[in-house]
């Protein structure tokens, strides 16, 4: 039997404000509860627990609501490689101070 899953205080903040979030999202688009989850493939109930920030949703949950609320692709940018600046820093410090051509003879140009 796996072991229950207790997200730490942290996590649960930053749950419950996607939830707010989303929850805000939803209604300036005066969308109904009813309507997103039809919409989004689930429950009224599930969609409230996702409101709410419950760490039990699914995060494909999270996305096909996002999707219903055309929010979609400010998912996909999460974690984006691009814009992770400590992986950026840490590849850059593993990097040689001089760049070294291999393959090559020292002297005649050809490979």
């Amino acid at each position: 039997m796996p072991t229950p899953h207790f997200p730490s205080p942290a996590v649960r903040k930053v749950l419950r404000k996607l939830g707010a979030n989303i929850h805000e999202a939803r209604v300036r688009r005066k969308l109904p509860m009813s309507v997103v989850a039809e919409r989004a493939a689930t429950s009224r109930p599930t969609l409230s627990r996702l409101e709410k920030g419950d760490p039990s949703v699914s995060i494909g949950i999270y996305a096909a609501v996002l999707q219903a609320l055309g929010l979609l692709d400010d998912l996909a940018g999460l974690a984006d490689p691009a814009l992770d600046s400590v992986g950026q820093q840490l590849v850059s410090a593993g990097l040689p101070r001089r760049a070294r051509i291999t393959g090559q003879k020292h002297g005649d140009g050809n490979a």
